[in-house]
């Protein structure tokens, strides 16, 4: 039995360091596309990147909320990182040494920012942070700016229970 708990314990370990190091680059519309079809009833992306103070500042209380709702089908986090693409490999070590839970995508579009970003939101200036809620691919919330676990919680609560 200790065998068999180890052997799991060892392929957990090794699927969840796999899939944290997994950090696919995306275009706008694969992102688009992705939003759209989430089965999630409810899903928060949020715009960040490495380098962004405020942004690693609140991703503890992401990964906290991602941690409780994270077994919930109805519940989806997606990290979409706007670093550059030439800065992956710190993207991925960044997720390590932060212990990042949810999906984490790159988007690989910085030229063509000014045609995307009005499309996740016409009053959004292209600053980040910024957390847009969905509720089966349709914005329910749009914040801008540095999120507190409260707010979060908040938002959470309105749109999935």
């Amino acid at each position: 039995m200790k065998k068999l708990m180890l052997l799991f314990y060892i392929v957990f370990q090794t699927t969840l360091q796999a899939q944290q190091e997994s950090v696919p680059l995306l275009k706008f519309e694969e992102l688009e596309k992705k939003i759209a079809e989430a089965p999630a009833r409810l899903l928060i992306v949020n715009f960040w990147a490495t380098t962004c103070a405020p942004c690693v500042k609140e991703l503890p209380h992401f990964m906290e909320i991602n941690r409780r709702y994270e077994t919930n089908p109805e519940f989806k986090m997606l990290l979409v990182s706007l670093d550059r693409a030439k800065d992956l490999e710190r993207v991925k070590k960044f997720m390590t040494d932060k212990d990042i839970t949810a999906e984490v995508i790159l988007l690989d579009d910085n030229k063509r920012m000014n045609t995307w970003i009005p499309r996740i939101d016409p009053e959004w200036g292209g600053e980040i942070p910024v957390t847009v809620f969905y509720r089966r691919g349709v914005t329910v919330h749009f914040h801008n700016g540095e999120m507190s676990k409260p707010e979060l919680e908040e938002i959470i609560s309105k749109h999935l229970d």
